[in-house]
């Protein structure tokens, strides 16, 4: 048998760049606060504000871009959304030109529980703290596309038995961004100044649209695409449905297998957010590290959790092609990463920084693994047409409860000055929603050899897969 083409992963290998510029746009401005905040001489409290518009509008984002990829599909839908992403990392660098004593005055109505009647009330802002809002605010709403949209273009591209793997790859694009981020924006600023800092990666962004548009289209119109390389990837997948009607969105709730993303999406997914944001005050904080060594270690634990990205997906379709079913290479491969996640309550008594750099960078290289086999979960049981639909919407439950459970951790912070209780809360978020999994989800069918049909019935139950 002639021997498939490998073009598949040509495809991959942008969605990997699409995931690293997205990593490497939102957190090159976490390097660049002192420098800024001097600048503009904003507060703590200022730069409080704009770190928290991004988030929850990065919440949004995923909620309503995945909905309109799936509106509007990857060749036409995601170039957008990279472009207007782009365009606002570089107003960022812009927003240099705004003087130091600038202000924005707001007047709207207020109705005041002390005095009856509508009085009128002023917020006053520095001009650059709300130009920086609006700019994370358009960069987080934009960027929610790009993971709903990866996820369906890995189940557009690769059988399932390569789906986790692939997976694994893309998503390893977000610690490669946050790996060269910081070093990327401290070279740029000290020889050139912040505001380039915006301005080149923004202008990367425009350069990864004209790869997507000169290399991507669905595999039935691709020109490069051999015939023996699309009959791979076609007898690996899920036989289709002959009806391409387009899934409402409250229909989706009528899925248990969407129920079990959305809670694993609530309980687990936070974890990544914590990571990016709490990780390095828990190594400064907990091992007196300097701001060198601080960033060295934080690398160090991004580059693990890059690897277990790539491992855990490997390992689903490596037990497939021994001869597993898809309902159990799946679920075996989510237990083993939530098991390995459980070890990280012990990181606070770590006795050097080292052992917690393991021990968090094994929990973290786990969470990537888990999301990879999470991600294909989804496109293992859900339509094609409502992928980036279900990826969006467990994105976005996923931030929005991350932001309360970051305000959290800063009272856990605030009241005891140690991280126990939330890395034991993390500890034991994989296994219980694996659990929940195994209860909504008891048996993903593998319809790869099974060309029949799946009723209504078996949608709603979770119990099938269908794209």
């Amino acid at each position: 048998m002639k021997k498939p083409g490998r073009f598949r992963w040509v495809i991959c290998g942008l969605l990997f760049a699409l995931i690293s510029l997205c990593y490497l746009d939102r957190l090159i401005i976490g390097p660049l606060k002192e420098p800024i905040s001097e600048h503009f001489g904003w507060s703590e409290e200022d730069y409080g504000n704009i770190a928290a518009a991004f988030s929850f509008a990065y919440a949004f984002g995923y909620l309503f871009a995945g909905r309109a990829i799936d509106r509007f599909k990857l060749k036409r839908g995601l170039p957008v959304f990279v472009f207007i992403w782009s365009l606002a990392e570089v107003g960022h660098g812009l927003l240099s030109l705004i003087g130091k004593d600038d202000q924005i005055h707001l007047h709207y109505p207020w109705f005041s529980s002390a005095d009856t009647g509508l009085v009128w009330m002023t917020l006053v802002m520095p001009m650059s703290v709300a130009g920086f809002v609006v700019g994370r605010t358009v960069l987080g709403l934009a960027e929610g596309a790009d993971f709903p949209a990866a996820v369906r273009a890995v189940a557009e591209w690769f059988p399932v038995n390569e789906r986790a793997y692939a997976t694994g790859w893309f998503n390893a694009g977000s610690n490669f961004g946050a790996i060269v981020a910081p070093v990327l924006a401290t070279l740029i600023y000290l020889k050139y100044g912040w505001s380039l800092a915006f301005y080149l990666t923004g202008a990367v962004g425009f350069l990864w649209v004209a790869a997507w548009w000169l290399f991507y289209n669905d595999p039935d119109k691709h020109h490069r695409l051999k015939p023996e390389e699309l009959e791979f990837i076609r007898r690996g997948q899920p036989q289709e449905a002959k009806n391409t009607e387009k899934v409402p969105w409250l229909s989706l709730f009528r899925y248990r297998s969407v129920w079990a993303y959305m809670l694993a999406s609530i309980l687990a997914g936070p974890a990544w957010g914590f990571y990016q944001f709490f990780i390095s005050d828990f190594l400064h904080k907990g091992f007196h590290t300097t701001l060198l060594g601080t960033g060295f270690w934080t690398s160090v634990f991004f580059f693990l959790t890059g690897i277990g990205g790539i491992a855990g997906g490997w390992l689903a379709g490596r037990l497939m092609n021994r001869g597993w079913n898809l309902n159990a290479a799946r679920k075996v491969s989510l237990l083993i990463c939530a098991l390995a996640v459980v070890p990280v309550f012990t990181a606070p008594f770590a006795h050097n920084v080292l052992l917690a750099v393991l021990i968090v960078g094994l929990a973290g290289s786990a969470h990537q693994g888990w999301t990879a086999n999470l991600f294909s979960l989804v496109s293992d049981t859900m339509p094609k047409a409502a992928i980036s639909s279900v990826i969006g919407l467990g994105g976005f439950l996923a931030y929005f409860t991350g932001g309360f459970v970051n305000a959290l951790t800063g009272v856990i912070l605030q009241k005891t000055g140690s991280y126990v209780y939330v890395f034991a809360y993390f500890s034991v978020m994989y296994v219980l929603s694996l659990g929940l999994i195994q209860i909504l989800v008891p048996k993903i069918m593998d319809t790869r050899a099974a060309p029949a049909k799946p009723t209504d019935t078996e949608l709603r139950s979770g119990d099938v897969s269908s794209d």
